[in-house]
């Protein structure tokens, strides 16, 4: 697949001066060849020499279910350093709100954080994170940043804020012995016309859905989400596979003629071939359901095949793997896979050890102390740098055949809507798309609804300068969509 040079314009301005610095990027370090072998060892360095004299401590916000990626890592920054590292957990829906509200006050103050990739813009609007762009030109290696796959969630208004430390690619899962299996093949071909493998559209997708539906069977075809807070996401890549931007260049929305509400018609007609529990289950119970090995597919991520790839999975061993499917636009096929989650290591404004949290920030995301991370088979953070993939334990860990589809989904992901008031943009896209699913208002009267919503966020949140970011973002999208996405 393919992906462009823009996916790293804001980092590589950002970092222009860095490479001049050479080997004396760690004040005090000894020249070496390859910067990268040593980056967490003199992160720590130089965190020590900071804290030397003194009794330091960070406190560390995380995503309940992110401690066994964690905790390793801060072991051996405390082991290497001296600095005490505390760990808070809180609910991982609830994280960036946690962060909103601990920023005014009350508890333990927070000296670096966890928070989903998609809520940085409103972290940074709230004046929650600093900025850590300083740091980088003293502490980062340029190679450090080049060999991550995905990093267009780090930064926001030309500003370096964060280390992705998950990448959280929107991906299928496929039971492969339905996909696979002789009979079922003749029977589909007989019926479409068409051959049974991985669909490349949406409506292809659906058609294999309603194909292996068959409930007084104890059979269903999909487990794709129809919850409230998860909605919208499925909705976001079936729209962009229509080949049009959600945002005129002057910000309009164009979410609400024909390809939106087709878009959203086909969602709702696919949920008939969906698992009942498909409104009301969360991620953890679509796993488990999904693992029972009675379902053809389901949409998640890489921590969704951690958890299926596991001891207590039915179906360990048993997939087939596939990007979100695409639509035809312009006689060809666009792809828009999608970056709509993903953990970012941050430091707050609160902090005042910001360069230490910096440097433990750092640490974390070093090669070889990521890759220590991305292992742990019980926590969430999946493989986002290049050495990831050849690490034999992570590829235990996931299977090759779930990398190769990640890897490539992960190179040509579309970006999250990071604009400010990003969450407000998408709980009202989401509220309006469930009221759809449940018939409570028509599809168009649902989208034309978000758009009007849209516009007034815009307006309050400042039209100018969103309509500056959001053609800065529409350049951050990979070079086909940009070729084949259009305005009306």
């Amino acid at each position: 697949m393919e992906k462009d040079d823009s996916f790293r314009l804001t980092r590589r301005s950002l970092l222009a001066g860095t490479a001049a610095l050479g080997s004396n990027i760690l004040p005090g370090s000894a020249a070496f060849a390859d910067p990268l072998q040593t980056v967490s060892k003199d992160a720590a360095a130089a965190a020590k020499a900071l804290a030397a004299g003194r009794s330091v401590g960070l406190r560390v916000l995380i995503p309940s279910g992110s401690q066994d990626n964690v905790r390793p890592v801060a072991t051996s920054f405390q082991s290497q350093t001296g600095i005490s590292v505390e760990l808070a957990e809180v609910p991982l829906e609830d994280i960036n709100t946690h962060l909103i509200l601990a920023s005014f006050g009350g508890g333990a103050p927070i000296d670096i954080a966890l928070p989903a990739t998609y809520g940085m813009p409103d972290l940074v609007d709230a004046g929650v994170l600093r900025s850590l762009s300083d740091f980088a030109l003293t502490y980062e290696p340029a190679e450090l940043r080049q060999g991550i796959l995905y990093d267009v969630g780090d930064s926001f208004d030309d500003t370096l804020y964060g280390f992705q430390t998950d990448g959280d690619t929107y991906l299928m899962f496929y039971n492969e012995r339905m996909l696979r299996d002789p009979e079922a093949q003749a029977q589909y071909a007989d019926q479409t016309g068409r051959a049974l493998d991985i669909p490349q559209t949406w409506d292809e997708l659906d058609r294999q859905m309603a194909f292996f539906h068959r409930p007084d069977q104890g059979q269903f075809g999909g487990a794709l989400f129809r919850r409230s807070g998860y909605l919208a996401w499925e909705w976001w890549v079936r729209f962009h596979a229509k080949g049009i931007w959600p945002f005129a260049k002057d910000l309009t929305p164009q979410i609400d003629g024909e390809e939106g509400n087709a878009a959203l018609e086909e969602l709702i007609a696919a949920s008939q071939h969906l698992i009942p529990e498909a409104d009301a289950y969360d991620i953890f119970q679509n796993w488990e359901r999904f693992a029972q090995g009675n379902i053809y597919c389901n949409i998640g991520w890489g921590g969704t095949q951690k958890y299926l790839n596991g001891p207590n999975s039915a179906i360990r061993g048993q997939l087939a793997f596939g990007p979100t499917p695409g639509g035809i636009v312009k006689d060809q096929l666009l792809e828009t896979p999608y970056f709509n989650w993903g953990w970012n290591y941050v430091v707050t404004q609160a902090s005042t050890e910001a360069e230490i949290s910096y440097l433990f920030c750092l640490f974390a995301s070093s090669p070889d102390m990521s890759t220590e991370a991305v292992r742990a088979a019980g926590g969430f953070f999946d493989p986002f740098r290049a050495e990831h993939y050849a690490d034999p334990v992570i590829r235990d860990v996931y299977s090759d055949a779930f990398l190769a589809v990640h890897r490539e989904s992960l190179l040509s992901s579309i970006p999250d809507l990071y604009l400010a008031s990003q969450i407000e943009y998408f709980t009202v896209l989401d509220n309006w798309l469930f009221a759809a699913t449940r018939q409570d208002v028509s599809a168009r009267d649902a989208l034309h609804r978000v758009a009007q919503e849209w516009a007034l966020i815009t307006i309050r949140t400042g039209a100018e300068k969103q309509r500056e970011r959001w053609n800065n973002l529409r350049a951050l999208y990979p070079a086909k969509a940009q070729r084949l996405l259009s305005d009306l």
